[in-house]
């Protein structure tokens, strides 16, 4: 499958999520360069590594934006300037994380969330609406399309998320990105991490696609 369909922003995304999610700080560099390179703001990519953060810990955030800190400066030090582009919008007075958080999971998602699980631990069940898709989601900086990208290239990159990945799956094809997208990540995921990640990444994608069929 071609990359063609995916954009260069899009393509951009992949290795740097993966790579923050894996912690490899040398490959992360060369992607954030190539990112840049491409079009995403330099406040797109930030928020893309602090994202990453509820999916696979403050380190590896941490670590990503640390060397994204170290990037700019090469950068600005060769005469680089790359744009900045947008802040978050702000949030309206009356914002309330849990409950609008509930309705754009509730639209992320395509149907309320519950189960077992969250009644079991339903700390984690809020923090997932509040924070996740309350505080998180609801900055406009990066579209939900792209922030699902993010965490599909992510959770691909963890060892033992394949239940997760499935159900981001499904989360993005709701929010719009097609199979062939899906097939093109992939593919970027063969080419910029490894071929591991990528079978298995594929194997969980038809392992979606048959159970919607």
């Amino acid at each position: 499958m071609s990359e063609s369909a995916l954009n260069k922003r899009q393509i951009a995304i992949i290795p740097i999520a993966a790579q923050t999610a894996s912690g490899d700080i040398d490959g992360l560099k060369v992607s954030l360069n190539k990112g840049l390179d491409a079009g995403l703001t330099v406040n797109e990519i930030k928020e893309i590594l602090v994202q990453m953060y509820a999916y696979t810990g403050f380190p590896r955030s941490l670590n990503g934006l640390g060397a994204f800190m170290g990037v700019l400066q090469e950068r600005k030090e060769k005469g680089i300037k790359d744009e900045i582009g947008k802040e978050a919008s702000a949030l309206p007075a009356d914002y309330d994380s849990l409950q609008d958080g509930t309705a754009n999971q509730t639209q992320l998602i395509g149907v309320e969330v519950k189960g077992p699980l969250f009644d079991f631990a339903p700390a984690i069940d809020q923090y997932l609406k509040a924070h996740l898709f309350g505080d998180i989601f609801a900055r406009d900086v990066l579209s939900w399309q792209d922030r699902e990208l993010a965490t599909i290239a992510a959770l691909a990159n963890l060892k033992g998320a394949g239940s997760q990945l499935g159900s981001h799956y499904a989360i993005s094809m709701h929010n719009g990105l097609t199979e062939p997208q899906i097939r093109a990540f992939i593919e970027v995921l063969r080419q910029t991490i490894d071929e591991q990640t990528a079978t298995d990444a594929a194997q969980v994608f038809d392992q979606v696609l048959a159970a919607r069929r």
